[in-house]
């Protein structure tokens, strides 16, 4: 484990994409003291300490991942929660069936939810209680406490198996408005098959709603399929000339981004997702061991002045902070246009530092990381906390667990610009 604890530095320190930019942010030698001195240190504990290693480098596209034995399968609480004010909202129930959506917790494991707060401000790392992440505190503590108008009472958490995730790519009708839902960008040729069956319906359909607002991204090359629809027939310069993209192209991210990219060729069908993934796979070859530079997407992105087409009229794109990476491209991308509003809260804001790299241990650890970064940092610029601002916000309350707010908003702007085009 300490060999393994010294390679995860020498790639932070070289391979990964913020290593000039956040050099000497880290403390390797204090984390190293702690895994040097337990010489009965179990996998599940190196692993605990490597995360809070990575946390010093604020970048929450940096995953360190144990392979899970039959008896190690990812665990949850059976619950999700969103914290509004000085409570813990219950959002989702899966697995945990003694909860209902918009209970709420006012303390976990004895400490109020602001002091858990400030207990574990390193984890949670956000700007808004909207865009927290409070999963992983909630399987440090064994109970909550739950109150309402009429009484108090303590839960003591339960630990189920996490449930697998299942990706969705569909398309609906809905009162004359089709209803498009992707929740990643992971898989081109689902969405180009997404894309091909429901052509009838999307080329009659003049007002769309793209819900994104879980979106765990994938490959920007995915969405491809729908920018002609979401482009003015005019036309936008999609590309920024003031920001560029540099991949950090060291000898040891070549070697194994190019095995990864080989087994995904295999895996992939379609002729467009295969043509992106070549010519990445190019540049890597192409730049292998030189370090920072700029790869050459030309051929692939062609004339970054796209003209689209007249159907659809008006566009809304539903977005949150659970839409990242390529989520966050695309939201990025499509606000551009004029017949696109982007509502609901801004995206995770995960690519100042993306094109994930993974390192694999014998021992079932990987470490993925970035392998870009784009130069809008250098203007303190980035996305980092703050994510892809929608045009219009729609602060999140309890309310939205009993009634979709957004999708209602949604609807509203839609049969406004409809009333205004007549």
């Amino acid at each position: 484990m300490e060999t393994i604890f010294k390679e995860i530095i020498q790639i932070m320190h070289n391979d990964y994409a913020g290593c000039n930019d956040k050099r000497g942010c880290d403390r390797p030698e204090h984390f190293l003291k702690m895994i040097k001195g337990d010489a009965q240190l179990s996998k599940k504990e190196f692993k605990e300490i490597v995360e809070e290693y990575l946390l010093d480098f604020n970048d929450q596209h940096i995953h360190f991942i144990m392979e899970n034995a039959e008896d190690e399968k990812p665990k949850s609480r059976g619950f999700k929660v969103r914290r509004y004010g000085d409570r813990l909202y219950v959002t989702e129930v899966d697995s945990e069936d003694r909860l209902q959506p918009k209970m709420s917790f006012v303390s976990i494991g004895g400490y109020s939810i602001p002091e858990l707060k400030d207990r574990h401000h390193r984890l949670l790392n956000e700007n808004h209680a909207e865009r927290e992440n409070w999963a992983p505190i909630l399987m440090l503590y064994s109970e909550g406490e739950i109150a309402d108008e009429n009484e108090s009472w303590t839960l003591q958490f339960n630990q189920y198996e996490k449930k697998p995730y299942v990706p969705t790519y569909s398309v609906e009708e809905r009162d004359g408005v089709a209803f498009i839902t992707m929740t990643d960008f992971a898989n081109p040729d689902a969405i180009v098959k997404l894309v091909e069956e429901n052509k009838q319906l999307l080329d009659m359909t003049d007002k769309w709603i793209i819900d994104v607002r879980v979106n765990y991204g994938g490959s920007d090359s995915s969405f491809h399929p729908f920018i002609p629809y979401l482009v003015p027939e005019e036309g936008i310069e999609l590309a920024d000339p003031e920001n560029t993209m540099l991949f950090n192209c060291t000898e040891a991210s070549a070697s194994r981004i190019l095995s990864e990219l080989d087994e995904v060729l295999a895996s992939t069908k379609g002729e467009q997702g295969q043509w992106f993934l070549n010519v990445f796979k190019r540049e890597w070859e192409r730049n292998r061991g030189k370090g920072f530079v700029e790869f050459d997407f030309g051929d692939i992105v062609g004339d970054t002045f796209v003209k689209g087409s007249k159907h659809p009229s008006s566009v809304i794109v539903l977005a949150d902070v659970f839409c990242g990476s390529s989520g966050d491209s695309f939201v990025e991308g499509v606000k551009k246009s004029s017949k696109v509003t982007v509502i609901g809260r801004a995206t995770m804001g995960l690519n100042d530092y993306a094109n994930l790299v993974t390192a694999r241990w014998n021992e079932g650890f990987e470490l993925m990381y970035p392998s870009s970064r784009l130069s809008r940092i250098d203007k303190r610029q980035g996305m980092t906390g703050v994510g892809i601002a929608p045009h219009v916000y729609i602060p999140w309350t309890p309310e939205h667990i009993v009634e979709d707010i957004d999708v209602k908003k949604a609807f509203e702007l839609l049969t406004r610009n409809r009333i205004m085009a007549n």
